[in-house]
């Protein structure tokens, strides 16, 4: 690459991270908060099961874990224009037939097609975008992209249920998959690499690590195994903070308050991302988030009150895991360079997804099964301290 390309894309760096993250909040909003938001009135019009609808949305989130293996090594060998640019395609087609569906089969078929579009244009592709476009500088970047998305739901909870309010559900559906189609593919296609530019020599000297030879290493493993006990356990218990403080004594509105606090909290862990070293051993971030969750989850369990305390150790707890989707964006960068990170990161991510999309479900039956959801984050606080044991071994 010439100088003068390097400068170029040196100048166009800021319109493109600002292009990815808009990507982002856009994304995110409508192939994944816009169900949440609207399965309630999906199921009152329809007559479904809210519990098929939710289900059906953890098909898809399986299938993008499932095709994000592919989508990596894809954005390795061909650059995030194409791969991008299509991801967003076939998720607003998704979104369609969701729409459209007619029963059940057909609703979450179309999860299906939305979560493979999922993989292509969600956090797991952007990080692969970001730490091969910035390199050693990717943390500002991974920063500012999960801020950006971490407003998704704060922008189209309200869009979605203001438009759920004067339209049917399969129109107001129809409407967002229009949006995605409209902004997204155009900022994708014209703000993203045809291909990827060759490293800067200081690069070269990275050890060339294979991907099968990683994914067969023990050390893998063994970070694998923790960041899905980390996954399992923040979000069991964060994703039942409405019943966990309403188990405590506080009113439903209260609870959801809570509940919405616990998420504003991510902002404030990704911001304090920034301000740790930047040099030391990579199992240090896992060991110290593994540490202030157990922390936090075990408060949340044992402090009785007062609400305002609650509250303050939920946003805590949410801290603990927006730097947590940052120390597993940097987790294999971290230990195995950029080379090959995107077929690494999606065989990687690929379980924790799955787990991710389990965690609804986790944390009501550990409660009910132990008799109580303080009991259940109890639980979940000595697991991810054991987790953090062995975040050594990482």
């Amino acid at each position: 690459m010439t100088r003068t390309a390097s400068l170029e894309t040196s100048s166009r760096a800021p319109a493109r991270l600002a292009a990815l993250s808009v990507g982002q909040v856009v994304s995110w909003g409508i192939l994944y908060y816009a169900i949440i938001v609207a399965a309630p009135e999906i199921a009152s019009e329809t007559g479904w099961p809210i519990v098929a609808i939710t289900a059906a949305f953890s098909g898809g989130l399986i299938a993008s874990a499932i095709c994000g293996v592919l989508v990596g090594r894809l954005l390795d060998e061909r650059g995030p224009r194409h791969v991008m640019t299509i991801g967003s395609a076939i998720g607003a087609s998704g979104f369609v037939i969701v729409a459209l569906a007619p029963d059940l089969i057909v609703f979450t078929a179309g999860w299906v097609v939305c979560g493979i579009g999922q993989s292509a244009v969600l956090y797991q592709a952007a990080f692969t975008v970001i730490t091969r476009r910035y390199g050693e500088r990717r943390r500002t970047p991974l920063t500012i992209l999960t801020l950006a998305g971490g407003l998704a739901s704060t922008v189209f909870a309200p869009v979605v249920a203001g438009l759920l309010s004067v339209l049917e559900w399969r129109v107001a559906f129809l409407v967002l998959a229009g949006v995605l189609a409209v902004v997204t593919i155009p900022l994708h296609w014209f703000s993203l690499e045809r291909s990827w530019a060759h490293l800067p020599a200081a690069h070269h000297t990275e050890t060339m690590h294979s991907v099968a030879g990683v994914i067969r290493s023990r050390r893998f493993w063994l970070l694998e195994i923790t960041m899905i006990v980390l996954t399992v356990s923040l979000l069991s218990a964060t994703l039942a903070g409405v019943p966990l403080f309403m188990e405590k004594g506080l009113s439903f509105e209260l609870a959801a308050l809570g509940l919405g606090l616990i998420g504003a909290g991510q902002v404030v862990g990704r911001l304090l991302f920034l301000i740790r070293p930047r040099t030391g051993r990579p199992w240090l971030p896992v060991m110290l988030v593994g540490l202030l969750a157990g922390a936090s989850l075990g408060a949340l369990a044992f402090v009785p009150g007062p609400a305002w305390l609650l509250i303050a150790i939920g946003i805590a707890a949410g801290a603990v895991r927006g730097a947590y989707t940052l120390v597993q964006a940097s987790a294999v960068a971290d230990r195995w360079g950029t080379r090959n990170y995107g077929a690494i990161n999606g065989a990687f991510a690929a379980p924790i997804t799955i787990a991710a999309a389990l965690t609804p479900a986790i944390g009501p039956a550990v409660a009910v099964g132990v008799g109580s959801y303080a009991a259940m984050a109890a639980i979940m606080a000595g697991v991810v301290l054991v987790a953090a044991a062995t975040a050594r071994l990482t």
